[in-house]
């Protein structure tokens, strides 16, 4: 096994089995299994071991919001008048539902966030309504993206 970071012991076969699970988590362990010459009881022993380090933190369906009618993402650069404001803002951001990530940066604002809605009317009732009502953010700056051109996990 080969130490990656210094944290974490992986061998080229947690490699090929991560990479199987990362393309399609549905795979079935016995699929794998047969394609690397090993027992399905193997590797559900290394999947338990990768869980328990860390590296693996779960799995989930991922659900396509364009089919669900959200068409607009927008990255939202938050800007507010303290930072013992972040908290109390992160706080109130996790209840919109919109909201579905949140990064507190270096730069030019406290926390950039990125959203989803329906269309560009909706966008804007979120700003306006919804984010720059929260206590403490004295402004936004808003990007909408026109097309996600790469989407992808790191590689191993």
């Amino acid at each position: 096994m080969k130490s990656i970071s210094g944290d974490i012991k992986i061998d080229g076969i947690d490699k090929e089995i991560l990479r199987n699970l990362m393309e399609d988590a549905r795979r079935p362990i016995l699929e794998i299994a047969r394609k690397l010459g090993i027992s399905g009881a193997a590797i559900h022993q290394r999947l338990r071991k990768l869980e328990a380090s860390g590296l693996i933190v779960g799995s989930k369906f991922i659900i396509d919001p364009k089919v669900l009618g959200y068409k607009t993402m927008a990255y939202v650069g938050v800007y507010l008048d303290k930072a013992v404001s972040n908290p109390k803002a992160v706080k109130q951001l996790e209840e919109i539902p919109e909201v579905i990530e949140c990064h507190y940066t270096t730069g030019h604002w406290s926390i950039f966030i990125k959203i989803l809605c329906k269309d560009n009317e909706h966008l804007m009732h979120v700003l306006n309504k919804n984010i720059q009502a929260i206590e403490g953010v004295s402004r936004t700056e808003t990007f909408i993206s026109l097309n996600q051109q790469i989407n992808r996990q790191l590689k191993i």
